[in-house]
C-alpha cells in the first residue's frame, strides 16, 4: 500500500512504511507538509499492516531545515486540525508522532535544524549520516524559544549543561558530536546508513505488534514530558517569535537568503553570529 501526498512520498514493504519528505525547494515545514503529515498519521491509526515507519528525505542536503518562517500562522492553523491538539501547535503534532502505535525511525541525511531537529527528536530512534547530517536549534539565535519539543527532549537526552549549550549557542552540530551528546542514536557512514536503518526496521516489524506497542508505551511513560510542558513551550515560541528584535533578525536572515538553496541555509549557525540586528 502507498499513500498519495504532495510533500511525502511513501512505500510499504514487509510491515515497514518508508516515508520521504519531498517539499522543494528545501523541505521547509509549512502548511502543505503539516497537512500531509496529519493525513498520514490519521491513516496510520487504522493501518494494521504497518509496524514501523522510517522517515527520511528525498533531498539529501535537507532533511527538514526548519519551519517556513513566513507562514507560521498558516501551518499553525493546519496543526489545529489535530484532535485534542496542544493549542493548535506544531509541538502537538510532533507529540502525536511520539505517541503513535507504530515504531518511528528518523533516517537523517542533510540539515535538521529548529523544528526539523524537533521532528527527529519526536521519533523513537534517530540515525544520521556521518558525512552529511547537521543538527541545530536556531531559535535562541533569532530571539525565540524552541516551541515543538526541543527543550523537553534535549534536556532529558543530553542533560542540563549540554542542553543549555545546544539551545543557547544556536550553533551547528555534526553527526559525530550529536551522537556523543546523545542527540541521536548513532552516526553512521553515508554508504551504510540506509542499509542499516532498513535492516533494523524490517527486524522490528517482524515482532508481534502487541509487544512493540506495550514496550513503546511504557518507555514513553518514563521519558516523555507532561503535556502541560509542551503547551508552555508552544506558547513561548508564539510569544517570543513576535518580539521586535526577533522580527528584525528574521527579516535580516530572509534578506541574506534564508529559505533558499544558498550558503546561509547550509551554514546557519555561522550566519546567526554575523547578524547586525
Amino acid at each position: 500500500m502507498t499513500y498519495d501526498f504532495a510533500t511525502i512520498k511513501t512505500r510499504l514493504d514487509a510491515g515497514v512504511l518508508f516515508a520521504a519528505f519531498d517539499n522543494p525547494p528545501i523541505n521547509l515545514i509549512g502548511p502543505e507538509l503539516v497537512r500531509d503529515l496529519i493525513s498520514l498519521l490519521d491513516a496510520l491509526e487504522h493501518d494494521a499492516e504497518v509496524n514501523v515507519v522510517v522517515f527520511a528525505s528525498a533531498d539529501k542536503e535537507f532533511f527538514l531545515p526548519h519551519v517556513d518562517i513566513a507562514r507560521v500562522a498558516e501551518y499553525t492553523k493546519e496543526a489545529a486540525r489535530i484532535p485534542g491538539s496542544v493549542s493548535g501547535s506544531l509541538g502537538g503534532l510532533l507529540r502525536r508522532i511520539s505517541e503513535m502505535r507504530q515504531v518511528t525511525i528518523a533516517q537523517i541525511e542533510g540539515v535538521a535544524r529548529g523544528a526539523g531537529s524537533e521532528f527527529a527528536l519526536a521519533c523513537d530512534m534517530r540515525f544520521a549520516s556521518k558525512e552529511r547530517a547537521v543538527f541545530g536549534q536556531i531559535e535562541a539565535g533569532i530571539g525565540a524559544v524552541p516551541g515543538a519539543g526541543a527543550i523537553q527532549h534535549l534536556t532529558r537526552l543530553l542533560g542540563r549543561g549540554r542542553a543549555m549549550e545546544v539551545v543557547l549557542s544556536s550553533n551547528d552540530y555534526n553527526a559525530e558530536l550529536a551522537e556523543r551528546y546523545g542527540w541521536i542514536n548513532r552516526a553512521i557512514p553515508q554508504s551504510e546508513l540506509e542499509p542499516f536503518v532498513r535492516a533494523l526496521a524490517y527486524r522490528i516489524a517482524e515482532f508481534p505488534a502487541t509487544g512493540l506497542i506495550a514496550n513503546k508505551r511504557r518507555i514513553n511513560d518514563v521519558s516523555l514530558a507532561p503535556l502541560a510542558d509542551v503547551r508552555t513551550d508552544a506558547a513561548l515560541f508564539q510569544q517570543t517569535i513576535r518580539e521586535p528584535r526577533a522580527q528584525e533578525r528574521t527579516k535580516e536572515l530572509l534578506q541574506e537568503g534564508m529559505q533558499t538553496r544558498g550558503q546561509l541555509e547550509t551554514e546557519f549557525g555561522a550566519a546567526l553570529g554575523r547578524l547586525k540586528s
